[in-house]
């Protein structure tokens, strides 16, 4: 999509009627007395947990937030291929798809050996490594991303949307009461109610109100580390240029006006820029400066000499310090008291820990929180697991977030001036770790969710710990050429990925018929044991076939009955369970390593991470899995 051509617009760039683009949105009214989740703030990280939330009617939730309204320019704009795998998961990645940036290919430059003064291209290479998701790296205004969420919410069961300009004074909690023990007074911002005080009983608050959290504050946490003394600056302009690379992602390396990074933007036309300014004094901010617009456009045109760039339009700029911090603690309850007390408030996001820009992983890393927290949150609520769960979610994200900041200090390092180096060992280093800008380097240690690796060799491919790498597969009822990781919605069911052996069709008598007949009928299996009555047998957990023989040599009405279940009001049945290899695109057993002989069962958390690798006989270890943190009902 072309757009901005003219000059920059906010909103859906298909909206062509101002009163539709910037309509006022929004929650009318007083807060709700009591709920069972408050989530404060309207972020990416708080859009991505109200939007998980807000597909169960059983979950009352409200999201608020400061401003008086949603955003709409300004802030991050990559968006990682992992991302992507969410966002798909959620049901708006193909709009993401549609008006973003794709990101293909990344340009080097450095200075050039002849002239010093001038820059010259080092080297060009893909932006992600082939086969590492279906899914490209794009670049889209946080805005936007926002509003796909707001529109999630907006069209779920519940309908729930934002109440904004509502500030957070404090937080209570009473220990004793086990039912809504949190108590949230918020201030009201708005002229008409100005000054009011609301006061929110909930069953757990979640902060996502950014790096100066006011919930984080609350907890008695702090955000820790140490910032690199460099001033950035990043501005979203619309310019005329005869830089070559412009609609590509660039890493500039001049000899001695500092580096810069150039992020091609959706619409065709704008482009954002990443300038390194100035050092700092220890413990300066950023602010003593006075860094303006215009200091941002003459440093970003030494940087770029020869080239030209005349900036017609600033859309939104900003100057920031490097900082990389991170708190002890995702959740209220202090190291060592997790037998003692379960976690009532937590935070994600910018609250607990900081990034630079520079390897996009802030918007990503904020929104993979929130949806780590958000199954978890719904299975305690919705009566599935104990709340003793909800203390995974502090313990698996923390060190997470550790690692990134890890990764994201070099190469902060590596892209500014006071660590030189030559273009080309920063080329390496962009390849080397190209999975942790593209998202896929997160891997979640055996703990209570996450198995151990005894059974690994049975899918290589699908590594414990990691997310679920799709491929492509084809759907047997309908021949539909798909992917199978996107039959994985972000409705808080779990996967088992049941892959057949070698020549096993599903007939009576197979590994794979032996399978589905314990799941779906065995008392001790735990489809039968943690499936609600009263709902369909897929309620709780998603079981699905992949076969290895081709699509038009199975019998659709031979499958196992769990592969066609009946399902809702009129047992209609569900035709969408069992798949085959698409051999036009890649054999998927073939692509991820299944062994073929054997088979095996694949099983996948809500949030999209292998959880475990198991044969597919081994009945009481899948059963054992499950009780782990599945309640019998």
């Amino acid at each position: 999509m072309q757009f901005h051509g003219n000059g920059f617009e906010p909103g859906d760039p298909e909206l062509n009627n101002p009163a539709e683009k910037f309509k006022s949105t929004g929650a009318a009214g007083a807060l709700p007395e009591e709920i069972d989740v408050l989530i404060v703030g309207c972020g990416p990280a708080g859009l991505t947990l109200a939007a998980q939330l807000a597909a169960f009617p059983e979950i009352k939730t409200c999201i608020v937030e400061q401003k008086s309204g949603r955003l709409f320019r300004g802030q991050a704009d990559g968006v990682a291929c992992r991302t992507m795998e969410m966002f798909n998961a959620f049901g708006f990645a193909e709009r993401v798809l549609k008006e973003s940036c794709w990101v293909n290919e990344t340009s080097f430059w450095k200075p050039d050996p002849k002239s010093r003064k001038k820059i010259v291209r080092s080297g060009r290479i893909d932006d992600t490594e082939d086969g590492l998701s279906e899914f490209p790296h794009v670049i889209l205004n946080q805005a936007r991303v926002q509003d796909f969420y707001l529109d999630i919410m907006r069209n779920s069961v519940t309908g729930l949307e934002p109440h904004y300009a509502r500030r957070l004074l404090d937080i209570e909690i009473d220990p004793k009461n086990s039912g809504k023990p949190v108590t949230v007074r918020l201030e009201r911002l708005d002229a008409s109610h100005e000054g009011k005080i609301e006061t929110v009983k909930a069953r757990y608050v979640v902060g996502c109100d950014g790096a100066r959290s006011a919930v984080r504050q609350s907890m008695g946490l702090e955000l820790k580390g140490d910032s690199a003394n460099k001033a950035w600056g990043v501005m979203d302009i619309l310019a005329v240029t005869n830089f070559p690379d412009v609609r590509m992602k660039n890493v500039i390396q001049s000899d001695k006006d500092g580096s810069m990074l150039i992020i091609p933007r959706e619409g065709g036309y704008m482009a954002r820029l990443y300038v390194e300014m100035e050092t700092l004094a220890a413990g300066e901010r950023v602010r003593s400066r006075n860094i303006t617009a215009d200091s941002l456009i003459a440093a970003a045109r030494r940087i770029l000499n020869p080239w030209t760039l005349d900036v017609k339009e600033i859309a939104w700029w900003s100057v920031y310090e490097i900082g990389q911090r991170l708190t002890d603690k995702f959740d209220d309850v202090p190291a060592g008291q997790e037998a003692k007390r379960l976690p009532r408030v937590f935070i994600a996001g910018d609250a607990c820990h900081t990034h630079s820009p520079k390897a996009g992983q802030g918007m990503n890393v904020s929104m993979q929180d929130a949806f780590n927290l958000g199954w978890k949150l719904a299975a305690v609520l919705r009566g599935i697991s104990p709340p003793e769960i909800l203390h995974t979610y502090s313990n698996e994200r923390q060190a997470i977030a550790q690692n990134l900041i890890d990764f994201d200090r070099e190469w902060s390092k590596m892209l500014g001036s006071a660590k030189k180096l030559d273009a080309s060992e920063t080329q390496k280093y962009f390849v080397k770790h190209g999975r942790y800008t593209a998202g896929t380097m997160t891997k979640y240690s055996p703990a209570l969710f996450t198995g151990d690796a005894k059974h690994q060799a049975l899918a290589t491919g699908f590594e414990i710990g990691t997310r679920l790498h799709s491929a492509p597969v084809i759907r047997l009822a309908d021949a539909k050429p798909m992917h199978l990781g996107h039959v994985h919605k972000a409705d808080g069911r779990w996967r088992i990925y049941a892959f057949a052996g070698e020549g096993d069709a599903g007939a009576a008598g197979s590994a794979m018929a032996k399978l589905c007949e314990f799941l779906n009928s065995s008392k001790k299996s735990p489809v039968v044991k943690h499936t609600p009555k009263g709902t369909n047998i897929d309620a709780v957990i998603d079981v699905r076939g992949i076969f290895q023989i081709p699509h038009r040599g199975m019998v659709v009405e031979a499958l196992p009955k769990l592969l066609l279940p009946a399902k809702g009001r009129y047992g209609l049945l569900d035709y969408e369970k069992a798949f085959s290899p698409d051999f036009k695109q890649g054999d998927i057993f073939d692509m991820r390593g299944i062994d073929r002989k054997k088979g095996c069962v694949v099983i996948v958390r809500p949030d999209q991470y292998v959880a475990t690798v198991l044969p597919l006989d081994a009945y009481a270890e899948i059963t054992a899995f499950f009780a782990r943190f599945l309640k019998v009902v």
